[in-house]
């Protein structure tokens, strides 16, 4: 699948599951609101007093699973960071054109934003015989 296919696809999705490690060695997953930029960054808002925020600012891999309608998945892997300044107004309205509820949590105390860059990726398909399984590693 091309980058626009797979843009296409995710932005089609508006949750997932994202998986963090917890500082303690412990696996956990979180149901979250998604949005995708065009680099296929996955946006999402959470509050400070989150298990995933503890985790993802304790070790930043993480990990989601988007779409399930049907067997049309992607799995993805990568690193989480807290975007600032210029570039956290670039993702803001990247997920507020998503979320259009969005900027009234704003106000919410500790709302932060994240943003997990894909280093791995896989489109699976099982709608179609045979399946479509395609895996894409990004570089920095």
């Amino acid at each position: 699948m091309t980058r626009a296919e797979l843009f296409e696809f995710i932005s089609g999705c508006k949750l997932g599951v994202l998986g963090s490690v917890s500082p303690e060695g412990v696996p956990q997953s979180a149901l979250v609101g998604i949005a995708v930029s065009e680099e296929l960054e996955i946006v999402f808002d959470t509050l400070d007093t989150t298990r995933k925020f503890r985790n993802l600012t304790a070790n930043c891999r993480a990990s989601f699973v988007i779409g399930w309608m049907g067997e049309k998945t992607v799995q993805l892997e990568g690193e989480a960071f807290l975007p600032k300044g210029e570039e956290l107004d670039r993702y803001k309205k990247i997920y507020f054109a998503t979320w259009l509820d969005g900027p009234a949590r704003q106000s919410w105390l500790g709302m932060v934003y994240f943003v997990v860059r894909p280093r791995w990726l896989r489109y699976s398909d099982f709608d179609q015989r045979p399946p479509v399984i395609e895996e894409q590693s990004f570089g920095d």
